[in-house]
C-alpha cells in the first residue's frame, strides 16, 4: 500500500485523479454498519408500525440511491457506472446492521459508494424513527471488502485484531 495521497498534488492543493489511462476492471465493494435503537422503536420497526413506513423499506431505496449519488456529495469522486448495488438490512438484538455491496466495470474503485449506500441507509432509519428515539447511535460504517484495480483485492481484518496505520504492533 502507498502513503501518497493521490487527491493532493504536488503544491499541496487537492485534484481529481485523472482515471482516463487506467484499465476498465471489474470491481466490487462491501461496507457495513449499525444502528443501535431503544428496544421499543426497535420492536416498531420490525413490526412495522412506525407511522412514518416501512422504516426497512425506506431504508433500503435510500442506500442504493445514495450510492448513485456519491459522486454528488463527495468532492472529488468520480461518478462511476454502478452495474449493481445490494443492500441488506438486518434486525438485531440491540439495532440494525446495514451491509451495502456495489459491483461495477470501471477504471476507479467503489469504495465511497458502498461506504455511502450505508451511511445514507442508517441515516434515513433515523430519521424514520426518531419520534420513538431520538438516542439512536450509528457506528462502526466500515468497508468490509473490496476487489477488482490495480491494488487487488483487500479484505478487512477481524475488528478485534484490527491495527490502526503506522501502529507498531
Amino acid at each position: 500500500m502507498t502513503d501518497k495521497l493521490t487527491h493532493i498534488d504536488a503544491d499541496g492543493a487537492a485534484r481529481m485523479v485523472d482515471i482516463s489511462a487506467k484499465a476498465t476492471t471489474q470491481r466490487s465493494a462491501t461496507a457495513e454498519g449499525r444502528i443501535l435503537i431503544a428496544p421499543a422503536a426497535l420492536a416498531a420497526i420490525a413490526e412495522g408500525s412506525v407511522k412514518k413506513g416501512d422504516v426497512l423499506a425506506v431504508a433500503r431505496i435510500a442506500g442504493i440511491m445514495a450510492a448513485k449519488k456519491t459522486a454528488e456529495l463527495i468532492p472529488l469522486c468520480h461518478p462511476l457506472p454502478i452495474a449493481g448495488v445490494t443492500l441488506d438490512l438486518v434486525i438485531e438484538a440491540d439495532g440494525i446492521r446495514a451491509t451495502a455491496t456495489v459491483v461495477t466495470a470501471y477504471t476507479t474503485g467503489i469504495e465511497m459508494e458502498a461506504m455511502t449506500a450505508v451511511s445514507v441507509a442508517l441515516l434515513t432509519i433515523y430519521d424514520m424513527a426518531k419520534a420513538m428515539d431520538k438516542g439512536m447511535r450509528i457506528e462502526g460504517v466500515r468497508l468490509l471488502a473490496k476487489t477488482g484495480g490495480k491494488s487487488g483485492d483487500w479484505h478487512a481484518e477481524d475488528s478485534s485484531s484490527r491495527r490502526r496505520p503506522g501502529s507498531q504492533e
